[in-house]
């Protein structure tokens, strides 16, 4: 938090993505950190649900911000009546939890026209930005 002071950076603005793996190894350490950077205002997303064993319980124990639906259910919801459902399950208990919901691996339109319908808040993937290189980022990203 100090140096998010040091250089004028609002903790709001700040978002913290953790895997689902690495909070399920560190629970306690994980929960402690992220009661006291949300104290502050920090978020955090999880990343890759679904992908673990657990991932309900765990979901239930961390209070995070955001829930990334895992790219591997989103990349075949067309074709997988199975994978559509998936997507279709962990965006409405996002929901219900008050938590914003992300699909990784959105990389059709027709993809994010069905993730648009389900009501899935975020995309992420080639068919709504592809990667920028470090170098080509503009400094100045005053908006």
């Amino acid at each position: 938090i100090s140096k998010l002071d040091q250089y004028h950076i609002k903790p709001s603005s700040i978002c913290f993505e953790i895997t689902e793996t690495a909070a399920i190894n560190n629970l306690k350490q994980a929960t402690l950190f992220m009661k006291q950077l949300r104290k502050h205002g920090c978020k955090f997303s999880l990343d890759d649900f679904g992908s673990g064993l657990s991932s309900f319980t765990y979901l239930k124990k961390l209070e995070v911000d955001y829930l990334k639906i895992d790219g591997a259910f989103v990349e075949d919801m067309l074709h997988d009546p199975i994978d559509h459902a998936m997507v279709a399950a962990i965006n409405q208990v996002g929901h219900i939890m008050g938590i914003k919901t992300i699909a990784e691996f959105a990389c059709s339109d027709d993809i994010v026209k069905q993730l648009k319908q389900m009501g899935v808040d975020y995309a992420q993937g080639f068919a709504v930005g592809e990667p920028v290189a470090i170098s080509a980022y503009q400094e100045d990203q005053t908006g």
